[in-house]
């Protein structure tokens, strides 16, 4: 079933869990706040404090605010980013990060866990508006995206980080 957000170039289909569910952005949030520093990861490197300034630089991305390099081609951009945004499946563990985002590399260095969280929190609140003050910069795999996809995304990366962390 097609349905339409108030934006009419706003188009997704039912069941697509994405941001512009404010159930749904309210559901990721109340998970991020059962995330604490003693949270430990079923798979990856990353501290639970890592995930969370990995999300708020992938966020901050998204409105150009950090710059990550990009990477891939054709394929990243059509086919993969349709089965990463549109394939009912969840993401595969273990996909590397462009290094900007990488918290081992260039990403954001934790400080103090709540005042990152926080950050987490403000950002996702900007992201998720629909009067945003930013346009939506390039994805570093998936180049040029709609809303929709990038209401998806978001989604899809918190949840992603959230069940690696049992959240």
């Amino acid at each position: 079933m097609i349905l339409r957000h108030k934006t009419p170039a706003l188009v997704y289909v039912k069941g697509m869990q994405t941001f512009l569910d404010t159930v749904e952005k309210d559901r990721i949030v109340a998970r991020l706040h059962k995330v604490s520093p003693e949270s430990r990861a079923r798979w990856g490197k990353m501290s639970a404090h890592q995930m969370i300034c990995h999300l708020n630089d992938s966020f901050l991305a998204a409105s150009g605010d950090r710059r990550p390099s990009p990477s891939g081609g054709f394929l990243q951009r059509t086919v993969i980013k349709f089965v990463a945004l549109r394939v009912p499946m969840a993401w595969p563990k273990g996909v590397p990060t462009r290094p900007e985002m990488d918290q081992f590399d260039g990403g954001t260095k934790p400080g103090e866990f709540q005042k990152d969280l926080d950050d987490l929190l403000k950002t996702i609140d900007r992201f998720c508006r629909a009067d945003r003050d930013f346009v939506w910069a390039p994805h570093p795999i998936f180049a040029t995206m709609t809303d929709w996809e990038w209401m998806r995304w978001g989604f899809l990366h918190s949840d992603h980080h959230l069940r690696q962390f049992g959240a």
